[in-house]
Parts: C-alpha cells; structure tokens; sequence
C-alpha cells in the first residue's frame, strides 16, 4: 500500500484555501510584529545620551518602515489572490509555503539592512528576499493560469496575465538591483523606487473582459 504523507502526491490537498490563508494571515502578522522588536536603545544611558541614542535607531526603523509596507503589501495581495482560487492542489500549497518561509525570514534582511545598510551584501540580500517572495506569488498566478481547474469560475484569464506581468515587472527591478548593488548600494536603493511605477504599466479596466 502507497503511503504519501500530507497528501502531497494527490491532485488535491484536504485543506481548503480558507484555513490556509488563515495560517498565512498568522505568519504574516508575526512577522510584521518582529520587525518592531530590532527598534531599541540601550538600557542605563545618562539623560545626555539618549538623544544620541534615538538618533541611532533612525536606520532601524526606516528598514523597519519599508519592511512593513512590503509585507503589508503581500499580505493585501495574497487575499486578492486567494479569492480567485477554488481548491489547492500541490503546487499551489508548495508555492504557497515556500512564500510564508520568505515572508518569516524577511526580518533577518531587515535588520541587515538597517546595521549594514551602505554595504552590497545587505542590499542584495535584502533584494533577492523580496524578488524571491514576489516570484512565488507570481507562481502561484501562474498556477492558476495553467490549471483552471483550481481557479474560481469566474476568474478571468486577462487578470491572470496582467497580475504575472506585473509580479514578473516587480521581480526584474529587485533581482537587477542586485548588480546595481555591486557598483553602490545606494543607487539600488533607489533603483527599487522603479517598483512604484509597476502597476500603472498594466493597469486593466475594471470592465475588460477576455
């Protein structure tokens, strides 16, 4: 007799997508709390010491800052996503974990890049963290795509496409920011301000169908 754990190997997984994203929703608000947890000053300053000290942490919570609005961001997107899916099947629920993975590890980039954030490792970690969790949403889409089956009924193709064109867009600004990174830090940095612009790119009438 076959034994597969978890249902992985099946069509279909028992879970439904709405405990899953009930599980997403939990990972993404711990996440969102950790990142305030890197925002401290030292304990025992004198009086003179403590203006100094908040200054420091200006860094801090600038990549806090930014880090909050990126998972905030996916947290909005991932329910636009789960509304148009009917049923997980394994790829789905692989893409899915392996995106909740990310987003649990995004405070160890952002507290890099707030200690270390003038230098190319930082930067390019911290880049390659949100192209990767932006690439598996996009993947996630595109399961959607290849496997109507999974898909609400009413789900529209065109959506489909313009929602992967857009992840793959936001994945080629922070994946080339990487090398960008390699002549200056800052100027990736500022390279990811590209992002902004995205969305106007591919932005679909609320009456177009297919």
């Amino acid at each position: 007799m076959t034994n597969h754990p978890f249902g992985l190997r099946r069509p279909h997984v028992a879970v439904g997508p709405e405990r899953l994203l009930a599980l997403g929703d939990a990972v993404f608000s711990i996440a969102m709390t950790l990142l305030a947890l890197d925002i401290t000053v030292p304990d025992g300053l004198a009086e003179a010491e403590v203006a100094d000290a908040v200054a420091d942490t200006v860094p801090t919570i600038g990549a806090y800052l930014l880090s909050f609005f990126v998972i905030g961001t996916l947290w909005l997107v991932q329910h636009g996503l789960f509304r148009l899916i009917a049923t997980l099947d394994r790829w789905l629920l692989l893409l899915y974990f392996a995106l909740l993975a990310t987003v649990a590890a995004l405070p160890f980039p952002t507290r890099l890049i707030s200690e270390y954030g003038e230098t190319t490792t930082a930067t390019a970690c911290y880049a390659g963290a949100i192209a990767l969790a932006v690439a598996l949403m996009c993947g996630m889409y595109v399961r959607l795509l290849v496997n109507p089956e999974v898909a609400a009924p009413e789900t529209s193709r065109t959506l489909l496409k313009v929602e992967i064109r857009h992840g793959v867009l936001l994945v080629l600004v922070f994946a080339t920011s990487v090398p960008v990174a390699l002549y200056s830090p800052t100027l990736a940095k500022y390279w990811w301000l590209l992002a902004a612009g995205t969305r106007m790119l591919y932005r679909k009438p609320a009456d177009q169908e297919e």
